[in-house]
């Protein structure tokens, strides 16, 4: 049985840490980790792709020819729960001299931005960053929630609770801290 969430309350809305795949999540929007080249990956990106089936590809090569790191683009949610998939590209980790804090940084704001620019108000959101492309968590999760807490802060925004579905109880724990 999965553990209760824990939640905080931010400005109007709130910041909810849960143990989950985030691709069964019923929000309006989840944040996949996506490549630069948005062509599908291992990870959070592989199962949002095999979760959301072949629109989410098509949709993808359709309306984008990549997308930058630090940004995000967003798509339909295919067959998942979510209305819209957010495509955020996070830095791969060199040694934190290289922008990958201000990049990740970033990722995780245009996504909140484009979530609140198509009127969602429930999000998702993975540990960008901190899987294969070797961000260590406990940086990454400060700047994830710090980003969070400043979307929800925005005046007139439409997001009222940003979730952070976690892979392992070690990640939780961390961004438990960090929050």
């Amino acid at each position: 049985m999965e553990p209760e969430p824990l939640t905080r309350a931010v400005a109007g809305g709130s910041i909810v840490l849960r143990r989950a795949d985030i691709t069964t999540l019923n929000v309006d929007a989840l944040i996949n980790a996506a490549n630069a080249s948005l062509a599908g990956g291992g990870g959070v990106d592989g199962a949002m792709h095999r979760a959301a089936g072949p629109d989410l590809m098509r949709e993808l090569s359709e309306r984008h020819r990549g997308c930058p790191t630090g940004s995000a683009v967003i798509t339909g949610g295919g067959r998942l729960a979510a209305r819209h998939v957010i495509h955020a590209v996070g830095p791969r980790w060199r040694d934190g001299h290289h922008g990958e804090p201000e990049l990740l940084a970033s990722a995780y704001r245009s996504a909140f931005a484009l979530a609140a620019d198509h009127g969602c108000a429930t999000v998702a959101a993975p540990a960008i960053s901190t899987g294969i492309y070797g961000f260590p968590i406990e940086l990454a999760a400060p700047i994830a929630v710090g980003e969070a807490k400043r979307a929800l802060e925005t005046t007139g925004t439409s997001l009222r609770e940003i979730t952070f579905a976690l892979f392992s109880d070690p990640d939780l724990e961390v961004f438990a801290r960090a929050l």
